[in-house]
């Protein structure tokens, strides 16, 4: 079965290559092309789930080792076990609902950018995506290269193999903020790509250490034997560079700056797959190579981990309250979220990495829901700004906002969905660390997690009582000397503007409405239904039923970390 890694593969890479070579053959069949393609690159990834053997999940399985460049060693060596199979699946999952999200809707709409057909205004609202962005077979094009790079990454056992998958993602995903992006795409592209080009630069440092010291980039071999042939002192040295790499992607605090900007001017597909999958890239590298392979390395800078974890889990919570944009908000909350996963792993125990690698695939569902609803709003309104949008979704759309109101409540950590067992196990795990690691200093480290958990459930409450609750914003009117009159919310009769005696009738005055209900702002309708239900379905089975993933990863977990116990 070694064949389903790599036509994992082969299916994206083939058909963007396609795109290339008959471009003008499938011009008119875009709207199904990328459909069919990552279709069928997600059947191929839930026949990997199918076919694992659950029996030994610690195992390499799907294993495919080939030469690469036999004159330095390399090889093209892939595979899939408990820790990368749920990543893989999550990829594929994600990448096929962004398809269905773009192949459906009104050519009129801006997140629907698969339209050959330009849209009836001359000019677009403000807000909405001009018609001269929309570039179809590019849009398919990148987001098929995406993919390869994103499943490359899990599948990869070879640490040069691993860099050159990790690197591939950085270029489509500049692309696709600097194209599709909001007006200050550029900017916050050109930042994405220096960030992350230059992690990955100090990363390929470290990498290139372990191979001049162990003769190997084999992944499999180096995690086996834990360190063997590097003395402390590199393995520390080694840590640091590539946990710096893997720390720009992650993101993890302060090298997160470039996140905010990312999020808040991609498009709603950039931020679902940056969110759900490129954040767990840099995670996935903890648990892949930088634990197993130099755990003297982990040992050392495990309490500076932890240290920068928790600021990271304060200010990104923080930071939240302190946002007037959805988008940005949701992004400053993967920088609390993913400080959870790096405590996790700072504690070096199976019950903490278990909470990380729990937490990677809950965010990954939860995020890339906030992400696909915060872009339906955007889309409706043509703005993210929350004072703006007023309050009241509830009761002008019903679904739209439960659905809301289900994502966040998901991610602040509520018991039975998925987004409460990966921090509850990161922080069980900071109550009891690994021997040799300060307990007092974990413990602290535990409390000021707990009050970032508290943060993170003020922020998405004060965000649904923004937007959800409330009464609802009354659109434009005219006043009868012909002016629009526009404000956020009516006022009371009793706190209306006093008018002088003698002052002129024309005089505009402020009258109470009743809610808005603008039939012109449809609420969720069915291809964004069926690109939001398996997210939600999951974030469900997943919080009522934690031992499908915990079973999976464990086994893989108790292994990497074997020779730390």
């Amino acid at each position: 079965m070694a064949w389903i890694p790599v036509a994992l593969l082969a299916v994206p890479l083939l058909g963007a290559l396609l795109l290339l070579l008959a471009a003008q053959l499938l011009r008119s069949r875009l709207r199904t092309y990328g459909l069919i393609l990552s279709g069928l690159t997600l059947a191929l990834s839930l026949l990997l789930v199918a076919t694992f053997d659950y029996g030994r999940p610690a195992d390499v399985q799907f294993e495919l080792d080939q030469p690469w460049i036999p004159g330095l060693g390399l090889r093209f060596h892939l595979g899939v076990d408990g820790i990368s199979l749920p990543l893989i699946a999550l990829t594929a999952l994600l990448t096929f609902l962004c398809f269905v999200y773009l192949c459906w809707g009104s050519a009129r709409r801006s997140g629907q950018l698969l339209t050959t057909k330009p849209p009836v205004e001359a000019e677009p609202p403000a807000g909405a995506e001009p018609i001269t962005r929309a570039r179809p077979r590019a849009l398919v094009f990148t987001l098929l290269v995406l993919e390869v790079g994103m499943i490359g990454t899990f599948l990869a056992l070879d640490l040069l193999l691993f860099f050159v998958f990790f690197e591939i993602v950085l270029i489509p995903m500049y692309f696709l903020i600097g194209i599709w992006g909001g007006e200050g795409r550029r900017a916050a592209s050109i930042k994405f790509i220096l960030y992350t080009l230059l992690g990955s630069v100090v990363m390929l440092l470290g990498l290139l250490l372990i191979w001049a010291q162990t003769g190997t980039l084999d992944i499999v071999a180096l995690s086996a034997s834990h360190g063997a042939g590097m003395s402390r002192s590199i393995q520390i040295l080694a840590f640091v560079a590539i946990g710096i790499g893997l720390a720009v992607k992650t993101p993890m605090w302060p090298l997160h700056t470039w996140l905010p900007d990312a999020h808040t001017e991609a498009p709603t597909v950039g931020s679902v797959l940056l969110a759900g999958v490129l954040l767990k890239m840099g995670t996935y590298g903890f648990a892949r190579i930088a634990i197993p392979v130099l755990p003297e390395g982990a040992v050392a800078v495990a309490p500076w981990l932890g240290a920068l974890a928790v600021v990271g889990i304060v200010y990104g919570a923080l930071a939240c309250l302190a946002q007037r944009d959805l988008k940005r908000m949701i992004a400053y909350s993967s920088v609390g979220h993913m400080g959870f996963v790096l405590l996790g792993f700072a504690t070096l125990t199976p019950v903490g990495v278990n909470g990380a690698l729990f937490a990677n695939v809950a965010h990954g569902l939860i995020t890339g829901l906030l992400f696909f609803l915060a872009g339906a709003i955007k889309e409706r309104h043509h703005t993210a700004d929350m004072p703006t949008l007023g309050g009241g979704l509830l009761a002008t759309l019903p679904r739209l906002g439960a659905l809301l109101t289900f994502a966040a409540i998901a991610s602040l950590g509520l018991p039975g969905l998925a987004g409460f067992w990966g921090e509850m196990l990161a922080l069980y795990g900071a109550f009891q660390p690994a021997a040799g690691l300060p307990r007092g200093l974990f413990l602290t480290y535990m409390v000021i997690g707990g009050l970032g958990a508290v943060l993170t459930a003020a922020y998405f409450l004060v965000m649904l009582s923004r937007l959800t609750h409330g009464r609802p914003q009354p659109p434009a009117r005219t006043s009868p000397s012909g002016t629009n009159v526009v404000g956020p919310r009516p006022e009371t009769p009793d706190e209306q503007p006093v008018v002088p005696l003698g002052a002129s009738a024309r005089t505009t005055t402020t009258t109470l409405e009743p809610p808005r209900t603008d039939s012109a702002i449809e609420d969720v309708n069915r291809h964004e239904l069926l690109a939001w239900t398996p997210l939600v379905a999951l974030t469900l089975l997943f919080g009522l039923w934690p031992g499908l993933l915990l079973s999976l990863t464990t086994p893989p977990v108790q292994a990497l970390l074997g020779a730390i116990s």
